[in-house]
């Protein structure tokens, strides 16, 4: 085990798995395995999908789906984020002209 990493349990569907990770990723690898854990309960409790493995692969394609929702969410509101920047940009530009203007004809 690398220094600097512990060992932390953690419980997925009855049963425990050991993880090494760094001290500063406990946390959130806990809270990884208590959103794995529900997911999986959520789909074994649904009563279509059977066997462990099969559980895992549905919960896992699920959560990519959802990170994938999230990256396209994001990726869209960067794009809009940029095009308001672009806008505002050339909104005050077309202020500062007229700004401009306005002071050449008072002199």
């Amino acid at each position: 085990m690398p220094e600097g990493a512990a060992r932390v349990t953690v419980r997925i569907l009855e049963k425990e798995y050991s993880v090494a990770c760094s001290h500063d990723e406990r946390s959130a690898l806990l809270d990884s395995a208590e959103m794995l854990n529900g997911k999986m309960q959520e789909i074994r409790s649904s009563g279509k999908v059977v066997g462990l493995d099969r559980i895992a692969v549905m919960a896992a394609l699920n959560m990519a789906h959802e990170l994938l929702q999230l990256r396209a969410a994001e990726s869209k509101a960067a794009k809009s984020a940029t095009h308001a920047g672009a806008r505002v940009r050339s909104l005050r530009e077309k202020v500062d002209a007229a700004l401009t203007d306005t002071r050449q004809l008072d002199i």
